[in-house]
């Protein structure tokens, strides 16, 4: 486990972001296509979010929201879904038409791979939270900035926006404590049939 930990989830997230990022080119482009026809407004969103160790990184996907989507978010905390400071919200105004589409299929996040290819985050880990979220963190979340962040997880795979906030750090922890190769296996081939079935995507 300790040279997967130090040597192998690296190779695996090179070896296969890659050729996963080059298999979604053509999707991305699709996507990307449908969302500059369907709202006005860039391609593709672009935020701060927290890596490992707490490095702070230009975050990547295709734009689901109304470009005014952050200016929105500060009206819409009230109807807030989730436990503080993560923000959920089910039937969410600010999402377009082919945005809902492309949150239901998780096509939004495929430009991540990027991410995973460059290093700033693994095929496999916990979600990468906003700056302003880790600000409001108990000491034991902390934890979960131990490793990079990742595309899918086990909070992915459990039914994702259905979970507490506290049930979701708890997952977050849980593979931090015990990440492996075949539990990144284990996760990667369950997060097929989590983002078919579209449980707790929204």
């Amino acid at each position: 486990m300790r040279a997967y930990r130090r040597f192998g989830k690296r190779a695996l997230d090179l070896i296969f972001g890659s050729a996963l990022f080059l298999v979604a080119l053509p999707v991305i482009a699709v996507a990307a296509l449908l969302v500059k026809l369907d709202s006005p407004g860039p391609v593709f969103h672009r935020a701060v979010r927290v890596g490992r160790g707490g490095r702070k990184f230009t975050f990547l996907k295709l734009r689901s929201m109304r470009r005014d989507a952050e200016e929105l978010r500060a009206l819409l905390l009230h109807r807030n879904e989730s436990q503080w400071p993560a923000f959920k919200l089910t039937n969410d105004p600010r999402v377009t038409r082919v945005g809902r589409i492309l949150r239901k299929t998780s096509i939004d996040e495929l430009p991540q791979l990027w991410h995973v290819v460059r290093g700033q985050m693994s095929l496999v880990g916990p979600r990468p939270p906003f700056p302003e979220e880790v600000e409001r963190y108990e000491p034991w979340m902390l934890r979960r900035l131990a490793v990079r962040p990742g595309l899918t997880c086990l909070w992915q795979i459990s039914g994702r926006s259905d979970l507490s906030f506290d049930e979701w750090m708890r997952l977050d922890l849980a593979y931090v404590e015990r990440y492996s190769l075949g539990l990144d296996l284990k996760i990667l081939v369950l997060t097929i049939p989590a983002v078919v079935s579209g449980r707790g995507a929204y």
